[in-house]
């Protein structure tokens, strides 16, 4: 694979383009996202 091939990183850079090979910021993943907050159950009181 070599500057003419558009579908590999190199070809993207040797045309100056963008695409899946290439995006313009780095793919993160989604571990940012937090989880809503649980509500938790009253604790049960047991009689004596």
């Amino acid at each position: 694979m070599g500057k003419g091939d558009r579908k590999t990183p190199k070809g993207k850079r040797y045309a100056s383009s963008y695409g899946n090979a290439r995006p313009h910021k780095a793919v993160k993943k989604a571990a940012a996202v937090t989880k809503a907050p649980v509500a938790k159950k009253a604790a049960v009181k047991k009689k004596a």
